[in-house]
């Protein structure tokens, strides 16, 4: 049995300290805010299974030292989005991190397994799905809510231990371990992409100053969901960013008709939007990454055999392609002609020479 904790003496008392194995998952809920809001957060150790209420008047500061802890291993499934629930309790993140999901991949089990299907693989356990799309911020949680969250972390345990040796009879190990620790110091920084814009390719052929207005909207756009706790498209959505970047209001009445049914768009944000729009460009403005055109015979004749690379050094591995290289990377080096920091630590020696050597101004 699972105990449920929604008190700092029932806590303390589970007596979690620094230099622990813990299995760790959570349960959120990200419907109406930018946040993920932390409903549930679920350990184990020692054989022992615990359901921490968050929503409940509880000191979470043990769970955070104990997690924080450089020491302490968090055995955790597909992590990147606990990370981001987790971050109000944990500042400065886990210590370390053992990814399940990127080790099946590294054992090559298949990359973005879920866990259920890892759990069948290696424990030959099939585990309930009906809780999936739950309501956990609820309380009480149901029978049946509370099964499924202790699952999430009673077989991390068994899989750490079959994963990890694979992983050390593959030789994978120290890979493993540099990807996890880069998933770890991504989720710490947090910080927003610079360069917004370059994601939006059907707006190439716009002029610089348009792109840099589309630029500036969307970094101002990211703040505001993040300082309003509101998602993006609540506050402004894509059509209409590249709507008023390319043909800006000339008033703040014309801003009100076209922005009409944003629900987090309120009087104080249309005001700053206004002044976002109509603001004079400094020289630094003007200074950022263009968008790439849309991919042309020689960019896809590129980008094609660099793929090809991938797959065949991948193949050679035995490795999933994506674990090793994604397109997006790929299309990263081609237009900015500048090496991907996702593919830094030990992919750059396997890959950079001969990537670099196939751009057409190599």
């Amino acid at each position: 049995m699972a105990a449920w904790i929604n008190h700092t003496q029932s806590l303390l008392d589970f007596e979690l300290a620094p230099g622990a194995r813990i299995g760790l998952d959570t349960e959120f809920m990200r419907t109406d805010s930018f946040a993920p809001k932390l409903a549930l957060i679920q350990i184990e150790a020692a054989g022992k299974v615990a359901l921490i209420d968050p929503l409940a008047d509880i000191e979470l500061s043990s769970l955070a030292t104990c997690l924080g802890a450089a020491d302490t291993l968090s055995i955790m499934h597909s992590a990147s989005e606990d990370l981001d629930a987790l971050a109000p309790i944990l500042p400065a993140g886990l210590g370390t991190l053992f990814d399940t999901q990127i080790a099946a991949a590294f054992c090559s089990l298949g990359a973005g397994m879920g866990y259920q299907k890892l759990v069948l693989e290696l424990c030959g356990v099939e585990l309930p799905k009906g809780e999936t799309r739950s309501d956990w911020l609820r309380r009480p949680l149901s029978e049946s809510q509370l099964d499924y969250a202790s699952q999430d972390v009673v077989h991390l345990p068994v899989l750490h231990a079959e994963l990890s040796a694979r992983l050390d009879q593959r030789g994978y190990g120290a890979w493993h371990a540099e990807d996890c620790a880069r998933m770890l110091e991504r989720a710490r920084q947090r910080e927003p992409d610079p360069q917004p814009q370059t994601a939006y390719r059907g707006a190439a052929d716009w002029t610089r100053e348009q792109q840099a207005l589309l630029r500036r909207v969307l970094i101002w756009r990211e703040t505001t969901a993040r300082r309003i706790d509101k998602p993006r498209p609540w506050i402004l959505d894509d059509p209409r960013i590249l709507s008023l970047s390319a043909e800006p209001p000339a008033d703040a009445n014309e801003l009100m008709e076209r922005c009409r049914g944003l629900r987090a768009l309120r009087g104080a944000q249309r005001a700053e939007l206004l002044e976002v729009l109509q603001r004079p460009f400094g020289d630094s403005e003007l200074d950022f990454d263009p968008i790439p055109a849309a991919a042309d015979a020689e960019e896809r004749r590129t980008i094609r055999a660099m793929k090809d690379f991938v797959t065949t050094r991948a193949a050679e591995l035995d490795l999933p392609d994506g674990l090793l290289c994604s397109r997006r990377h790929l299309e990263t080096l081609y237009t900015t002609r500048r090496w991907p920091a996702a593919l830094e630590g030990w992919r750059k020696p396997l890959l950079h020479d001969a990537l670099v050597a196939k751009l057409p101004d190599a």
